[in-house]
């Protein structure tokens, strides 16, 4: 079912607006352009969207879509051209740096396509570096049993395969309990088993502490475990749809 779409911007129709929680994201006309050797590249032009609390999203679309740059700019690791961008009443699009390194340190969880856990330190260690600088952390043991990993907590970065070193990567992520949960393409360098184990911990993620979880990717099949599909081109929402049933991780295929 597609929600809607004007000049390739999402208008939200599906009942999102009625009777719905506010936003946690809310943006309107975000641009956002870059000076290259050939000229001005439109990165985003002109994206609305609204996201909620508890919602698990996929942004698919091909490189080059724009679908990295609206993860940055949602994560505050980057600011719009234009625009403006809102979270829960707050406008991140005219933020100076010290509020946006605020925002980054304690609402938003950053897990990535490689997993930069740092190798003379084990799992347990890797994910205190973030309990330690957060507001209200859970403990390291507790995020990464959330994860599946306390039988790996005294292990380091080499005595784990791919999957559980982003296994821990995730348990970093979620440790400050953040609000946000941007994962940009978190399955790109894992096989598709692997991958599976991987979706399922941030699905279990999704589902147990209720964080709004947002996955970009170019692969179409993740998009059947999400509640809202966004598909991106161009820097433009081109399609935005909900699926009346989310399928679990163990039943995608690719």
């Amino acid at each position: 079912m597609v929600v809607g779409k004007i000049h390739g911007s999402e208008v939200p129709q599906d009942g999102l607006n009625s009777g719905h929680p506010p936003a946690v994201f809310s943006a309107r006309g975000l641009t956002k352009l870059y000076a290259s050797t050939g000229g001005v590249v439109h990165a985003l032009n002109g994206v609305d969207l609204d996201l909620y609390a508890g919602e698990m999203v996929v942004l698919l679309g091909a490189s080059g879509s724009g679908k990295s740059t609206l993860l940055n700019t949602l994560g505050g690791l980057d600011v719009p051209t234009t625009g403006t961008l809102f979270f829960k009443g707050q406008d991140l699009s005219s933020a100076d740096e010290s509020l946006l390194t605020r925002y980054r340190r304690n609402s938003v969880g950053f897990v990535f396509q490689f997993y930069n856990l740092i190798p003379s330190l084990t799992a347990r260690e890797n994910v205190g570096l973030i309990t330690e600088i957060a507001r209200d952390p859970m403990s390291p043991e507790e995020a990464l049993r959330l994860v599946d990993l306390e039988d790996r907590m005294n292990h380091f970065p080499s005595q784990l395969s791919g999957g559980e070193q982003q296994r821990v990567a995730i348990a970093r992520a979620i440790a400050k309990r953040p609000e946000v949960l941007l994962c940009d393409e978190p399955t790109g360098a894992l096989d598709v088993r692997t991958g599976i184990t991987v979706l399922g911990a941030i699905e279990e993620v999704n589902r147990r502490l209720g964080t709004l979880t947002v996955i970009i990717t170019h692969n179409a099949a993740i998009a059947a475990m999400a509640d809202r599909v966004i598909r991106l081109s161009d820097g433009r929402i081109i399609e935005s749809f909900r699926n009346e049933k989310r399928v679990s991780v163990e039943s995608l295929e690719w």
